[in-house]
Parts: C-alpha cells; structure tokens; sequence
C-alpha cells in the first residue's frame, strides 16, 4: 500500500472527533475505573522530525513510510478495542529479539512444501520491531524481512494467550485501518454514535441493497464487505444472502443477523438457516434449541422450529406469493420427475416478479432449502439469479448459463461420478406412455407400495449412502431401491446407482414383463463393471403387454439369449470386439437410438427423486432346487 498522499492528521481526528465510550468503557466510567478524559484521549502531540531520525538513528534503520507519517501526525496512540492498548511513542520502540523463543518452534514446522508466508514468518520473531507499550499479553510487530515494493514492513499482532497464529497485516496503516473500522463496528449500535463516516456507510448499505436488486451483485458485494467491517446495521445480513446464492450452503451454520428477527424474512431466511443445521452431522444437534443469530420473539422462534421440523423430515415446501410463486409451483413440478433444466428455466424466467418480502431481503433464497428445488439451483445458476434484475429494478439480463444434464444414456459410461468404483453396478427400469406414479402398481414391492419423498441429504452425499438395506429375511431378496421420474420421451423409469455388485444370478426374474402390463413397452438394463474378481456382465431384456420379446445376458464372454433380439442391439454387435467401457458405451448408445431413452444425470446425481422400494428381481428357489447360504456376522469381541 503506497502511503504517499495519506493524510495521518485529517485521519486521527476524524478517529478522535468521533469518539464516544463503546458500552464497556461506559461501565468503567459509571463505576469509577477511569476517567472520561483518560478515555477520549486517544492520540498523542506529533514526534519531530528530529524525534524519528534519532529513533531511526537508536534503531540502526529507517521506518517505514506508513509507520514514520503516523509519528509524525501523533508521537503514539490509545487503542482500547483490542487486546493492544497502547502504541508507544517514537523514544518507546524497541527490538523485539524474541524473548519467548518463538522463531525454533516455528521452524520446525518448515518443510520443502512451506510457503514463503511461512517462512518469513519463522523469521519475523527475531527481527521485529515491538510498537505496543500496554497489552493483554499482546505485541504489535512490524517486521522488515517482510516488506512490499513501496518499502512498507508487514505488521503481525500476536496474542499470546489466544494459541493463534499471529494476525498478519501489510502495512502499520493497513492495522490503523482495521483498527478505526472495529472502532466504529464497536459502537455501531449505541444511538448516540452518528457522524459523517456511519452516514456514508449506511449510505452505501442502501446503495448496495439497489445494486444487488438491480443484478450488479458483485458491486452490491464490495460495498457491503467495507460496510460490514464498520458494523452498519444490515450490511451481514445481506452480504450472507450474496454469500448463500453466490457459494452455495455449507454446513455448520448460516446466519443474516438481525435479519431474521423480522418476521418477513422468516420464509426466505429461516429455511436456509434450518438446511444448514440439519446437514451437519453431528447428531446431538436435534435436542438442542434451533440457533438463530438474533434476539427474537417468541412467534418468531415458534415459526423457526416449525420450518426446521419440515427441513428434517423433508416436508418443507417453498411457497412464495403471487406470480413467483405459481412459478416455483410450476418449476417444483418439473424438477420432482427430473426435468431439472426446464425447472430452472421457469424460475429464470419469473425471476423478475420477485418481490422483497421485507427491505433487507435480496432474492428468493427460501428455494435453496426447498429438497426438490435446492438442488436445482447451483452455484453457477445462483449467480445468473443474482445477476437478473428482480423486485421491479431494470438492468441487463445475464446470459443463460448452459444446461446441465446432457442427452440420452451416454453420460453414464463418460461421468467419473458413476464411473467410480462405488458404482460398480447400476440397473434401470423404463415403462412407455406411463407417468411415474404408476410404477408402484406395476412394479412395487406390495399392494401398497407408494413413492416416498427422497430424505434429506447431508452436503456431499452419494446415493449409495442412504440406500436402504436388502431385506434379509430370505438370502434370494434383491428389492431394489430406485429413484423414479420422467423422461422428455415420454417414458417413466426407476434408477438403482447401488445395485447389487453381482448382478443377475440363476434366480434373476427381470421385471420388464410386469412392468409391461399397462400396454406400453418396458426396458430393463442392468450393468455390473468388470474388476479382478468379476467379469464385466450386460443384461438387457425388453417387453410389450405383459410378455417378454427378448432378452440376453453377457458375463465375460458368455452369452445367454432368448428371443428376437433386433440386430441394432445385438450383443454381436454393441458387445463384441472392444473393452468393457466401450461396450458399455456402445450399448446404452444403441439404446438411446433405438428407443429414445434417457436418464436425468442432475436429478439422479444430487438425488431429488422420489424412490420406490420395487419387488425382488429374484425368484424364490422352486421345489428340487438347491442353493447353499452361509451368513456371517463380523463384530468385536466381548471382554
């Protein structure tokens, strides 16, 4: 930071003029600890040139330029917001020569991988020049191997009963800098602490909240960052919504301040908040009380328990007012078969009717906690709605950003996702001219199976983590557990990412014929990826109206075949003659080919569908059939 031109005097009585106690220093003075002109005395008279050469002189170096104005404008200075208290005068400055013996404990940590942050910093103990005269076991270190192209030294504030590494700094005016803004974030509250600076920063909070509904997003940001470090009431709250849509919900917490105690951020807000806790994972999270950031009232709180009950157990739903809203109905809609791309064009499209509930409201995030609609808004498409004009505002619509799921079957043999090897097995299910919520009749496991909403998924799940456990009551069962929806070609399918690694055996039934029996054609794909133990094995069979047309099952080299298979499907021609992933390639090419088919990758990936327990693709064994079982069970010994 060049200081050239950084007027030290105009700065420090500015800091002065606008001092007031913070609330701390008002008890003091209340129960007699200091007086109110020890308190408000924060600088000092100006050192002479005189003064800071014969420092210079004593000190064997010339400081720094940032440093050397501000002695020049104020021989010291108070600071009583932090754990320094009191910067020392240019005759009180000294070495620091690490007394505590700091710099052999920080270079044992050094490695050929260290950074050259790290290493000066292994060095800065023995070299740093000490500025603090009054603590809390605090030192402010100006250290001169660590300097930048206009001769500034880096300063580091250690606390040394924090256990912390030290704060770094670039320059001593950088540390007055941040120092000023935690002064006034100290006092942002108090209603007498009003002056030119607070005004101008609540004026940028204002600007900010235009630039933000306007889609100039990434100015709205950088206005409210330097707002926030000032403390101006509203400036978090909203810098976490451009946080939220811009970076998505991380676990562990989300909080918008003071926002939340408005009952009309409630349905934007508070769902997000509730997101982020039921996704970490930690279980002794559920008995405690629901953490909202803020002082609330109890209607507040009561309505924040209620949205985080129906976040769990996966029934929330995000319902905004008036156009929007049919919109996000409508997009709910889409996304709840898999159309996740056609559900994100219809909110894009209705972006613009959304409206602020409440003013410190920047967009619709109650959509991120929505199970079906979260996951349909990415990082990348939560910018593109955080650069879309909304709440009346004009601006420039952005560029759409690309679809997500591309066409047909082929992604499942390209995506490292499912080419992993915890996807060793997939197997799939599609019934033409039928909707979705006629799968369970066709294919349930009983009478009354039912499609169950998808549970809510912790950050960075894979499918194969929730999976439900086979049913053990019989060695034979092999229920699947499949995620349901729909494709654009007008067939409905159920998705197992987590099938059985072994794939169809001497009791396979495939369920293509039942699932037939409403008059369309039904496909079955079941494909199990070769590894050393296990050959690479290929199952398609295909049915109308109840009957089976034709079927065949590749495991290595070996074939099994029953009726007319057509030639473009042909195991001689999409199996033979290449690799395992090639066929697989091949194969589900020829299929897209053939019947139209297609899988939604998003849906299935971040597992938004709705799933069905389906009745076993196995057989029980007929009588004068013998088949050997063993079941062990692995635990740890009891002492």
């Amino acid at each position: 930071m060049d200081d050239n031109g950084f007027d030290w005097g105009t700065f420090l009585r500015r800091w002065q003029d606008e001092w007031v106690p913070s609330e701390d220093e008002a008890m003091e003075l209340e129960e007699g600890e200091m007086s109110l002109s020890d308190l408000a005395a924060l600088g000092a008279p100006p050192a002479s040139e005189a003064e800071v050469a014969d420092a210079e002189r004593r000190l064997g170096t010339r400081l720094p330029p940032s440093y050397r104005g501000f002695l020049l404008a104020s021989n010291g200075w108070r600071l009583r917001d932090d754990s320094i208290y009191q910067l020392g005068a240019a005759h009180e400055i000294g070495w620091f020569g690490d007394p505590f013996g700091m710099t052999p404990m920080y270079r044992e940590s050094l490695d050929e991988r260290s950074t050259e942050r790290k290493v000066l910093l292994a060095g800065m103990w023995e070299r740093a020049l000490q500025l603090e005269t009054d603590s809390d076991m605090s030192y402010a270190l100006l250290d001169p191997g660590d300097t930048d192209e206009h001769g500034e030294w880096a300063l580091y504030v250690y606390k040394g009963w924090s256990g912390e590494y030290p704060a770094r700094y670039p320059s001593f005016r950088a540390y007055m800098q941040r120092r000023y803004e935690s002064f006034h974030a100290e006092r942002a509250r108090l209603p007498e602490f009003v002056n030119d600076t607070s005004r101008a920063r609540d004026a940028d909070v204002a600007r900010a909240r235009e630039e933000a509904l306007s889609g100039r997003w990434e100015a709205a940001r950088e206005l409210l960052e330097v707002a926030r470090r000032y403390g101006r009431p509203g400036a978090w709250g909203m810098l976490r919504q451009l946080d939220v849509l811009s970076q998505g919900i991380s676990g562990g917490g989300a909080f918008f301040g003071d926002l939340v105690a408005d009952p009309r951020c409630a349905d934007e807000l508070v769902p997000v908040m509730a997101l982020a806790r039921v996704r970490d994972s930690r279980p002794h999270l559920g008995g405690l009380q629901f953490p909202l950031g803020a002082e609330t009232d109890d209607a507040v709180r009561a309505a924040a328990d209620a949205i985080l009950d129906r976040v769990r157990d996966g029934s929330y739903r995000y319902a905004p007012d008036g156009d929007f809203g049919q919109a996000v109905a409508k997009a709910r809609e889409a996304a709840r078969w898999g159309d996740t791309d056609g559900a994100w064009r219809v909110v894009r499209a209705a972006l613009p009717s959304w409206s602020p509930p409440a003013p410190g409201l920047l967009g619709p995030l109650g959509l991120l906690a929505d199970p079906v609609l979260g996951p349909v808004v990415t990082r990348e498409r939560g910018r593109e709605l955080l650069a879309t004009p909304r709440g009346g505002r004009a601006g420039v619509v952005p560029e759409p950003v690309p679809d997500l799921d591309p066409r047909g079957l082929s992604w499942l043999a390209e995506s490292p996702r499912w080419n992993s090897a915890l996807y060793g097995s997939y197997r799939c299910l599609w019934v033409e001219g039928v909707e979705p919520e006629a799968l369970p009749g066709l294919v349930g496991q009983d009478a009354g199976a039912g499609l169950t909403a998808p549970p809510v998924r912790p950050a960075g799940w894979f499918p194969h983590d929730v999976r439900r456990q086979r049913d053990d009551s019989a060695p034979w069962e092999d229920r699947a557990v499949v995620e349901v929806g729909r494709t654009g070609s007008g067939w409905a399918f159920g998705f197992d990412p987590a099938a059985g690694v072994r794939g169809p055996g001497r009791l396979f039934v495939s369920p293509a014929a039942e699932a037939s029996r409403g008059g369309g054609r039904a496909v079955v794909l079941w494909i199990r990826r070769g590894r050393d133990d296990l050959p690479a094995l290929f199952h398609l069979s295909v049915a109308e109206r109840g009957e089976e047309l034709y079927a065949y099952t590749l495991r290595g080299t070996d074939v099994e075949c029953s009726g007319a298979v057509p030639e473009a499907l042909g195991p001689a021609r999409v199996l033979s003659g290449a690799d395992d992933t090639d066929r697989e390639r091949r194969l589900l090419a020829a299929l897209e080919e053939e019947f139209g088919l297609a899988l939604p990758r998003h849906a299935l990936a971040e597992g938004i569908l709705p799933e069905l327990t389906t009745r076993s693709w196995n057989r029980a064994p007929r009588e004068g059939e013998c088949f050997s079982y063993a079941t062990i069970s692995v635990g740890r010994p009891r002492p």
